[in-house]
């Protein structure tokens, strides 16, 4: 018979061996010398692998519960785990050759990664507050830490700095917000919350304030306007490699965590939080949308338009049923498979020396790389929302949840919007396929890299092909 201990070590064996992982390579790493930095690369793929199977093998059939009641273990965990480690490698294979051309190949990066990644799957499995907080503070601390992790760029200073003063203000604001409902309800355990708010009747003010506080600390995670200040500082100012880390695995988390805290918590008080939600989703479309088409940078650029499809996120969230949670699931993880993508053909044009971060440096692309460019293309029509790719489900899917709440004009704004975003992605298209290159250059690519871009680009359009597999592993999360 097994013991309350083995259970317990059974359902977080992911999270521990990640955790002897991160340990492992820093050590490793005080020993290595510069030119057999390769060694802690391969090490912390080798662990990622193993990480994939140990999460594989856990195959709740109902929901497990561990370590009192910190710590649960579903479908919805499983996935979106297998998510975040997936796309946490990959960002590891793009970065390689980037960071060594500018001389920051370096053990700290893949330790904070490795870091950061656990911190995301603590979030994603917690049962509590608390350990959702202590999850949120380890990414946290990894993200600002390898902002800064070029630290002859002045740009990337000053974007850690701007990213840790506000990301401190969100986090006191969600802290403050928990400390609100433990007062009314006596517990930090999301369970025995939901049970304790179904019994409250009649609007009670210490609450709804909690509530608004929480929202707003995660809104800021997320990257929603009003509070999206971050996101275009920290996507410009980060080396790209810690971009394309940023805008894919930490949205996946940041998803998990509205799921657990608000569906899941505060699902007695959806009303409450529906209308906030309408408003920023509302918001972000047009901010993102409008803003967008005035950028030339092309980092920039993607920061404003993650912040629009953290609007699109937010429609199926505010939805409040499962159709809506598992759209805007479907809708999270493709968006972040298709940012990861558009980064990585970044990566792919920069070279020592150049970065190919500027709207101008992707012309005549198709002339440079018939394949490249048309990897791009298909990321770009996916964030465009253009069929057959997968952008164009996930927005059906998540206008369609809208719609079947009876908010048709809120699916109307949505789509007016998104027709204003086509603009400033087929000016990307035009630019690769219509324009003469003005770098005619060869494009120099390792083998894992060419690999890891064709896989990443042509599963885009693969699921957009069959989108049926990941919308029925979607819904039978929250079943």
């Amino acid at each position: 018979m097994m013991t309350l201990e083995m259970l317990n070590l059974s359902i977080a064996m992911p999270e521990i061996f990640l955790l002897v992982l991160a340990c492992t390579v820093l050590v490793v790493d005080v020993y290595l010398k510069d030119e057999r930095r390769n060694v802690t690369y391969v090490l912390s793929q080798f662990g990622l692998i193993i990480t994939l199977i140990l999460i594989s093998q856990q195959n709740p059939q109902s929901r497990e519960i561990a370590f009192n009641g910190l710590f649960v273990n579903d479908l919805l965990a499983t996935v979106l785990k297998y998510a975040v480690v997936l796309l946490v490698a990959v960002v590891f294979v793009y970065s390689r050759r980037y960071l060594q051309d500018r001389n920051i190949f370096k053990g700290e990066f893949y330790v904070l990664g490795l870091f950061g990644l656990l911190g995301m799957m603590v979030m994603i499995s917690s049962n509590h507050f608390l350990s959702m907080y202590l999850g949120l503070e380890l990414l946290s601390l990894s993200l600002y830490a390898m902002v800064a992790f070029n630290r002859e760029n002045p740009n990337a200073a000053e974007a850690a700095m701007k990213y840790f003063i506000l990301g401190a203000i969100a986090s006191g604001m969600l802290l403050y917000g928990m400390s609100m409902v433990y007062g009314m309800t006596g517990s930090l355990n999301i369970v025995e919350v939901a049970v304790a708010l179904d019994k409250i009747e009649g609007n009670n003010i210490v609450l709804i304030f909690g509530l608004v506080f929480m929202v707003i600390g995660l809104a800021f995670k997320l990257g929603a306007v009003p509070f999206h200040m971050w996101i275009p500082d920290v996507y410009h100012g980060s080396p790209t490699a810690v971009t394309s880390y940023i805008a894919s695995a930490p949205k996946v988390a940041g998803f998990a965590m509205i799921i657990r805290l608000l569906a899941e918590s505060m699902g007695s008080f959806q009303t409450d939080w529906q209308g906030m939600f309408i408003i920023m989703a509302v918001l972000s479309m047009i901010v993102g949308n409008v803003i967008a088409i005035a950028q030339t940078n092309l980092k920039r650029l993607l920061a404003y338009s993650t912040i629009s499809h953290v609007g699109f996120i937010m429609l199926g969230l505010l939805a409040g049923n499962q159709e809506g949670y598992s759209a805007a699931m479907f809708y999270t993880l493709t968006y972040a498979l298709t940012s990861l993508g558009a980064f990585g053909v970044i990566i792919l044009l920069a070279r020592k020396g150049f970065e190919a971060e500027n709207i101008d440096d992707f012309k005549g692309l198709n002339q440079r790389s018939p394949w490249f460019a048309f990897m791009m293309l298909i990321i770009v029509f996916s964030m465009a929302g253009v069929p057959p790719t997968v952008g164009f489900w996930a927005k059906l899917a998540v206008l369609k949840a809208v719609v079947n709440i009876d908010m048709l004009w809120l699916a109307l704004v949505a789509v007016f919007f998104s027709i204003i975003g086509i603009f400033y992605y087929l000016r990307i298209v035009k630019i690769m396929y219509f324009d003469d290159a003005l770098d005619k250059s060869d494009i120099n690519c390792t083998r894992d890299m060419q690999i890891a871009l064709s896989a990443n680009g042509l599963s885009v359009l693969l699921l957009g092909l069959y989108p049926a597999a990941l919308m029925s592993i979607c819904i039978a999360a929250f079943s």
